[in-house]
């Protein structure tokens, strides 16, 4: 039997490999240092035991502080990762990753490079109530300067975290916490997987499926379902939503004449908006049907769990979505 392991183990690995082929590399955040635990959900035990608290450190609470320590250290030489607990908590130090981490190299003409990662975690379906629970990475992708990785597999994780740490701008890593502890294959350590690249994980005629982080598992869930129904439908994960990976979704809907677009996000002013705009504006006379979205509730996101569930899309969303384009 093939070894496995699970997204949290695979960034965990990706951090590891990292520092001890860098010494450049340093973690921070809170909790992040063994002796605090090892992150609230372990994703960076084990790290301090090894390396030592000098370059895994766990820091006040204030992300405002330790990010911009992180640009910082960032501009001068260090390679540092830092993890931002929920991705919400951005909200206290957006001045530091968008006027600063993501502008100095163009404010310094090209000669400044911030090589900076930002690690958080999101998702509803918990009961964290709104304001930990957030899909907010429009707010990201609507800044010059930062790139946006959301991945979905073990390999991914590894792989997307190797090459963000090595990336000399700006990164902001989005991680799904219900997908922490999905199985998957174990990567192969070393290799990175560039940013910017999309991944079609099944090919297929009718109909092209694009998603990302946990929308993924949605869309792998109705794959069986639609097949049943006679539709033979292509599967992207777009694993980096800034910047898109517009060739693999153009000439994939330029085969299929149709796209759905899956993100947990709420649906206005989102991903999937951006991305539908540029399939249609490339692809009008190819087109056998409108693109659709499938997305969360524009409101926040509810604490009560029947709530929370209305908020949250379903896989019979998806479903009808692609019959909407087959009709």
């Amino acid at each position: 039997m093939s070894e496995s392991t699970n997204i949290a183990m695979a960034i965990n690995m990706a951090l590891e490999d990292a520092m001890a082929s860098d010494p450049r590399v340093v973690v921070l955040g809170e909790d992040v240092a063994d002796p605090e635990g090892g992150g609230i959900l372990k994703v960076t035990m084990g790290l301090s035991s090894k390396f030592g608290e000098d370059r895994v450190r766990s820091t006040p609470i204030s992300e405002m502080g330790f990010i911009g320590a992180a640009v910082g250290a960032a501009i001068a030489g260090m390679r540092p990762v830092a993890e931002i607990m929920l991705m919400n908590f951005t909200a206290v130090c957006m001045d530091q990753i968008t006027n600063h981490a993501a502008k100095i190299r163009y404010m310094s003409g090209g000669k400044t490079h911030v090589p900076l990662v930002i690690r958080m975690m999101t998702g509803s379906g918990f009961q964290n109530g709104g304001q930990h629970s957030d899909f907010l990475e429009a707010w990201f992708c609507h800044t010059a300067g930062l790139k946006v990785v959301m991945p979905s597999t073990t390999v991914d994780a590894y792989g997307l975290m190797r090459a963000a740490i090595a990336d000399e701008d700006p990164v902001i890593f989005v991680e799904h916490m219900g997908s922490y502890w999905a199985p998957g294959p174990m990567p192969q350590r070393g290799e990175a997987i560039p940013l910017g690249k999309a991944k079609i994980v099944q090919e297929g005629k009718d109909v092209t499926l694009i998603g990302y982080s946990r929308s993924m598992i949605d869309l792998h869930g109705v794959m069986g379902k639609l097949a049943k129904e006679n539709v033979s439908a292509e599967l992207i994960d777009l694993r980096t939503v800034s910047p898109l990976d517009m060739e693999t979704v153009l000439t994939s809907v330029k085969k299929t004449g149709r796209a759905v677009i899956v993100h947990e996000a709420c649906r206005s002013f989102g991903v999937g908006a951006e991305l539908s705009a540029r399939i249609h504006e490339s692809l009008h006379a190819d087109l056998k049907a409108p693109v659709q979205r499938v997305a969360s509730k524009d409101i926040p996101v509810p604490f009560a769990k029947h709530l929370e569930t209305a908020y949250l899309y379903s896989q019979s969303d998806i479903l009808n979505a692609v019959r909407r384009t087959m009709a």
